[in-house]
């Protein structure tokens, strides 16, 4: 009873613990999703434990987790020192992106044979909110918007095997993303590249579309090389 006589209510219910494989799965979606937020960073150590409380899990699931992070190249195990993050060079960066560029320039060109015309305009806006960005000097929304682009245009393609391929290439690159996107007049440059992108998929053109997204890969990649020369 209540202090005024009242019946009281049921007690809160505690979230079912999560288990077996699909505990697993949880820490590593969550892990890739904190990584690419920008709330773990490449370097950073990842304790077992912690994890397994930070998200309800047990130790082992924890520790299967890392494993599977590393079978992704996503974690780095180290010998009597546990996991961290790992940290992807340059040069590695450079040939992700070139990896990118094959797979992002088919979902390109199946993206302007498929996309109906809600998502040509759902494309559409995107590209006038990039404008947005960078006329505001938004540079944080402009790179997030890029990456909506990116993102956009995979799906549209239907291509579930390069889709699972880029998700795996894309999270190594998340330091380097950032880094690239609030470079000084990055965005004022890299935005006619995407407008081109956009108007070649809208269009349902699929020779621009694969012309448009094989240079604008192809500058990120000039831009990564001049940041090993700095």
């Amino acid at each position: 009873m209540t202090a005024m006589g009242e019946p009281e209510g049921p007690a809160p219910v505690k979230p079912t613990p999560i288990k077996g494989a699909a505990a697993r799965l949880h820490v590593a979606t969550q892990v890739r999703r904190a990584l690419t937020a920008g709330e773990m960073v490449p370097g950073q150590r990842l304790v077992e434990q912690d994890l397994a409380d930070q998200y309800g899990v047990s130790r082992t699931s924890a520790r299967e987790a890392l494993f599977d992070l590393a079978a992704d190249d996503v974690v780095e195990l180290v010998p009597h020192r546990g996991a961290r993050i790992r940290v992807v060079s340059v040069e590695e960066a450079v040939q992700i992106t070139e990896c990118r560029s094959a797979l992002e320039r088919l979902c390109a060109r199946s993206a302007a044979k498929r996309a109906n015309e809600e998502q040509r305009a759902e494309l559409t806006e995107v590209g006038a909110r990039l404008r947005t960005a960078v006329e505001e000097g938004a540079l944080e929304t402009y790179s997030a918007l890029n990456r909506r682009l990116h993102d956009l245009i995979i799906e549209f393609s239907g291509q579930a095997v390069a889709k699972r391929q880029l998700e795996r290439l894309n999270v190594q690159m998340v330091r380097f993303q950032f880094r690239l996107a609030l470079r000084p007049g990055r965005s004022r440059e890299s935005l006619p590249q995407l407008l081109a992108i956009i108007d070649a998929v809208v269009a349902g053109d699929p020779n621009a579309a694969d012309a448009a997204v094989d240079a604008q890969l192809a500058s990120v990649i000039e831009q990564l090389r001049a940041t090993d020369a700095v």
